[in-house]
């Protein structure tokens, strides 16, 4: 088993940048949208946010995507993530008829917060930057 860690590993970031990385440049492309969106969530100065949003989603599955600072990086997604569930996807202040689908956005991104700490604790594994830095001790 021992064999297929380094490319799980790999598949494992990977995975994540197939989710960040499009939701992320999918903001960008659709940047006035997206500030409008946000606006209408209450969420304030819209356009920063925005930009914050896409910075951490492109940049971070930058990192991930090459094992860059793993720790640092699955970590500030995690939080991001946590905040973006409960500012998104508040299914307990959803209509009744769009309750049901955010309970299941908020909690497959719960669940995706938990992958992201493991990841955070795991660390990148060999295929990365991040295994041919010298290890501090």
């Amino acid at each position: 088993m021992k064999n297929f860690y380094n490319p799980i590993e790999f598949l494992g970031r990977l995975l994540f940048v197939a989710l960040f990385l499009p939701a992320g440049l999918s903001k960008l492309f659709g940047f006035a949208g997206t500030v409008g969106y946000f606006g209408s969530l209450g969420i304030p100065m819209a356009s920063a946010a925005v930009a914050a949003t896409i910075a951490i989603e492109v940049l971070g599955s930058i990192a991930l995507l090459f094992g860059f600072k793993i720790r640092y990086v699955a970590f500030a997604l995690a939080g991001f993530t946590l905040l973006a569930s409960m500012v998104g996807h508040a299914f307990w202040a959803a209509p009744a008829g769009q309750a049901y689908a955010q309970q299941l956005m908020f909690f497959k991104n719960i669940a995706v917060v938990g992958g992201l700490l493991v990841l955070a604790s795991a660390g990148a594994g060999k295929w990365s930057i991040d295994s041919k830095a010298p290890q501090a001790v």
